[in-house]
């Protein structure tokens, strides 16, 4: 875990952010493209943070703070790589961006059948809150 360095995306790493999630991510989101992610670096630089081994992306996990809440998106590892600390580091520097800038409370997306992250997650400390449903309506078309 000693040659991974955890820093923010610039727009030269989009591209192979996207083909990353294709590859390390489950599932995809409306958001997941170019201009998306375009617009997600220009509004918060410091959002989308990377993890990089010897020059190679090998985790993302995106930290939104909105200035009341914080979540956290597309935690993703590659697969050779997972279970070697790369997820924990990422979410290290995601909490201490958002004790940073003042948030309470960190809330992750975590897809129902992706049982691999549900375990990721309860091991970083997480947990399911029942009382909620996530409601949605795409704008986009």
């Amino acid at each position: 875990m000693n040659d991974v360095r955890i820093r923010p995306a610039v727009h030269a790493d989009l591209d192979a952010v996207l083909a990353f999630w294709r590859s390390a991510a489950e599932g995809t989101s409306i958001s997941d493209d170019r201009a998306g992610v375009e617009r997600l670096v220009a509004r918060d630089p410091e959002a989308l943070l990377l993890a990089e081994s010897e020059g190679e992306l090998v985790g993302t996990v995106i930290a939104g703070f909105d200035g009341w809440r914080c979540h956290l998106y597309r935690l993703a590892v590659s697969p050779g790589r997972r279970r070697q600390g790369i997820g924990s580091a990422l979410l290290a520097a995601a909490e201490e961006r958002f004790v940073r800038l003042g948030g309470r409370r960190a809330d992750a997306m975590v897809l129902v059948r992706n049982a691999t992250a549900q375990h990721a997650w309860t091991a970083a400390g997480y947990g399911p809150e029942e009382r909620w449903r996530r409601w949605v309506k795409p704008l986009a078309r």
